[in-house]
């Protein structure tokens, strides 16, 4: 029985800033970031907007794509992300919350909800679970959510990579999108790559800290505090995810023989930036087919695979095979555990406006997570897969975005903005973070603007 994503949603902040913006406030130049890079804009959250909010409007749009009764076939909902928002309480419990309020005949308290956090990696990790599931219990549904806010320190190295964005799977027996196969090749490897430590501070380097009632309560001598700012070394992450994506490609070469690149029409991969997947894909196709760097200029191997990238035969394979997943990622940026199914959404999108049909061929995924984790897979395209892409309306959404200027986006960032620069409507938002009650305090409330 074919086991797959049945449906898909998206949702991204409806500000966006373009890549001319940023590279005038940066002093950067533009045509390295869209030409090298493949940068066009990227997402950013407004001030009532969070993983929670983009998580729960892609969840209700996936099930505003069903019939009701449907909803009560629905057992799990899995969320992918490394943006949480809380040390013990899953953001898959507030995503339910808010389902709640818009699905008032709906029972939800049936759903089995929970996080999963490996970097970029967890909603692969999510869906490989929920496929299982599924396989065993063919006439049940699951839904895994891939939520996360890319941000990075202002000024650093992979802030023109900032995104932000949740892409939401239905997965289910008879699938009308994609098939997965059950195969997985695996590499895991212990790295501080990127990550985002819980850090400390001693109390007495803080102001105040004797007559601010926020420390009441608090007899540590040291606080923890955390940064949504990840601690990264770009050049040594680079050199982790090549190296495990061919790790994690050769078994899954091992496991499935008669199942390589070479029979996949399309590729789905991680992409930080959008560019990344064509940088990095001739090194599995160099190690696979070691011939194709005997005749390349240079005199390592790294030297010959980025010959290799620039032969007509590699740029042919980009053009057909990688660039039709590049398009959103390169208008949203990166969105971390989300980045590879927007990926697979770009890809049905692209197709379908060129009039392609790509039912029955074969997508190769290759996912990838810091820390260091990768995955590759595959799946087979349905016959009914146009139906269910033009159901996401991908580009439409991204073009509805409101363009903002760099000033906003500065004081978004840092935090110093009180007012929402496009005042909400149909959808979720954070009302509000308690901090009264103490017994509460904390807490964090949503609801649905109409």
């Amino acid at each position: 029985m074919k086991i797959g994503i049945d449906a898909l949603a998206t949702d991204f902040p409806k500000i966006v800033l373009p890549m001319e913006t940023f590279a005038e406030g940066r002093g950067l130049e533009v045509a390295k970031l869209q030409k090298g890079l493949g940068l066009k804009s990227m997402s950013f959250t407004d001030v009532h907007q969070d993983v929670v909010t983009l998580a729960a409007n892609a969840c209700k749009k996936l099930l505003e794509q069903l019939p009701e009764e449907a909803i009560q076939t629905i057992d799990r909902l899995y969320v992918g992300t490394e943006s949480g928002i809380d040390s013990s309480k899953p953001v898959a419990t507030f995503v339910l919350g808010c389902l709640q309020q818009v699905f008032p005949n709906a029972d939800f308290s049936h759903f089995d909800v929970v996080d999963y956090q490996f970097a970029c990696i967890g909603a692969v990790d999510a869906l490989q679970n929920t496929l299982d599931y599924v396989r065993l219990h063919p006439d049940r549904k699951a839904i895994v959510v891939a939520t996360d806010l890319a941000k990075y320190d202002l000024g650093s190295g992979g802030e023109y990579t900032q995104g932000a964005g949740a892409v939401a799977l239905l997965i289910a027996a008879q699938p009308k999108l994609i098939a997965i196969s059950p195969s997985f090749g695996v590499a895991t490897q212990h790295e501080f790559d990127f990550f985002k430590p819980r850090q400390t501070v001693s109390k007495e380097v803080i102001t105040n800290v004797a007559t601010n009632p926020e420390w009441q309560g608090v007899l540590e001598a040291e606080v923890t505090f955390y940064k949504e700012q990840p601690v990264f070394d770009g050049q040594y992450s680079n050199t982790c995810y090549i190296r495990q994506i061919q790790a994690a490609y050769k078994q899954f070469a091992a496991k499935s023989p008669n199942s390589s690149h070479a029979s996949w029409a399309r590729i789905a991969m991680h992409l930080p930036y959008s560019f990344q997947g064509r940088r990095t894909f001739a090194h599995i196709l160099a190690h696979e087919n070691p011939d194709l760097l005997a005749d390349q200029p240079g005199t390592t191997e790294d030297e010959k695979i980025r010959a290799l990238t620039k032969t007509p035969m590699y740029l042919q394979l980009v053009d057909k095979k990688l660039a039709p997943a590049e398009a959103a990622s390169g208008a949203v940026g990166n969105i971390y555990t989300g980045s590879i199914f927007l990926a697979l959404a770009s890809l049905f999108a692209v197709a379908d406006a060129q009039n392609q049909d790509l039912t029955g061929e074969k997508v190769g995924f290759i996912a990838y997570g810091s820390g260091a984790k990768s995955k590759v897979f595959e799946g087979v395209v349905s016959d009914s897969w146009k139906t269910a892409t033009r159901q996401i309306g991908l580009f439409e959404q991204l073009e509805q975005r409101v363009p903002i200027d760099f000033s906003t986006y500065i004081a978004l960032h840092k935090k110093e903005q009180s007012l929402a620069v496009v005042a909400p409507k149909q959808e979720f938002v954070l009302q509000r973070i308690e901090t009264q009650n103490p017994n509460k305090k904390g807490a964090r409330y949503y609801e649905w603007k109409d």
